[in-house]
């Protein structure tokens, strides 16, 4: 083995012990059956998209409960849609691996996990009798088309990208006693279980990212940058404002342009952008698109 490979597999052993020691199954450790509690929001009021503008203000307190629960409904299938994207990145990784490696191993664990997060986040939609909104459809063919270039450095960054500031929202999330006790637990779940996938992924970026000469980290930032804007600017579905009696492409433009949301974006990645820029994988020449993302300040 060489140098590179002993700490993957060390890591891989005691991510797998990890495993083994503290997972959840959804369809035991969720109430599936329990009712809404009335009266609490379904995500925090001042992380949503609208919060702070003039139409968030026209909205009585029903009507901002209601759009809370299709926001995070818009949020979650967006996570399921990442997490089959992820699966096919790691199933790709892992296709000529050799099956004895604990690297190997681990990397087929995580698409079990990302397999129960998937029917979890499903399954929450259907109990919160929430569309399915997912990405727009731009947003979809970009990533239909697009997942064949995530590969090494790249694939692990936006990886990083879907889970890191979805995962501070959540831990936020989860604490709150305002919230709907269904997707507080859906947070729980998902919080404990995606800390060893991020620790993953950062290492493995950190092996991949070191070696790469100019032409390829070229190629990779502009992988991530594309993965940063489509993935941030699809979490909310315009579609969500009709719920609440709003016209989604008015509403769309004023969530854009409202500097509270793109500061819950910024806030989100806090973690991450800093990671990112110390592994050489936030290029000058694409900062207009992270600005874009709104994780870039």
């Amino acid at each position: 083995m060489t140098d590179l490979v002993v700490p993957a597999e060390k890591l891989a052993v005691r991510l797998l012990n990890s495993t083994a020691r503290q997972s959840y199954d959804p369809d035991v450790d969720i109430d599936w059956t329990a009712p809404p509690v009335p009266g609490k929001f379904w995500m925090q009021p001042e992380r949503m998209s609208l919060y702070g503008t003039k139409l968030w203000d026209g909205l009585d307190e029903e009507q901002r409960i209601e759009l809370s629960k299709h926001e995070v409904a818009s949020i979650a299938s967006v996570g399921l849609w990442f997490e089959v994207l992820l699966m096919q990145v790691l199933l790709r990784d892992v296709y000529d691996a050799d099956p004895r490696s604990a690297r190997t191993q681990w990397a087929l664990t995580e698409i079990g996990d990302e397999t129960r997060h998937s029917v979890m986040f499903g399954r929450a939609l259907a109990t919160m009798d929430m569309p399915a909104y997912g990405p727009r459809r731009k947003a979809r063919e970009l990533a239909r088309w697009g997942k064949g270039a995530l590969r090494g450095a790249s694939a692990y960054s936006a990886i990083l990208i879907g889970e890191e500031p979805v995962d501070r929202w959540q831990r936020d999330l989860m604490r709150d006693d305002r919230i709907q006790p269904l997707t507080r637990m859906v947070a729980r779940i998902h919080v404990l279980e995606e800390a060893r996938h991020v620790t993953f992924a950062r290492e493995e970026l950190v092996r991949e990212a070191k070696n790469l000469g100019r032409t390829q980290r070229a190629f990779h930032q502009l992988v991530t940058a594309q993965a940063a804007l489509t993935t941030m600017r699809s979490l909310v579905h315009p579609d969500v404002y009709a719920s609440v009696g709003l016209d989604p492409r008015e509403a769309r433009v004023a969530a854009l342009r409202n500097e509270h949301y793109r500061g819950t974006i910024a806030w989100m990645g806090e973690k991450i952008m800093p990671f990112l820029e110390e592994q050489g994988m936030v290029g000058a020449a694409h900062r207009k698109v992270w600005k874009a993302s709104f994780l870039m300040p």
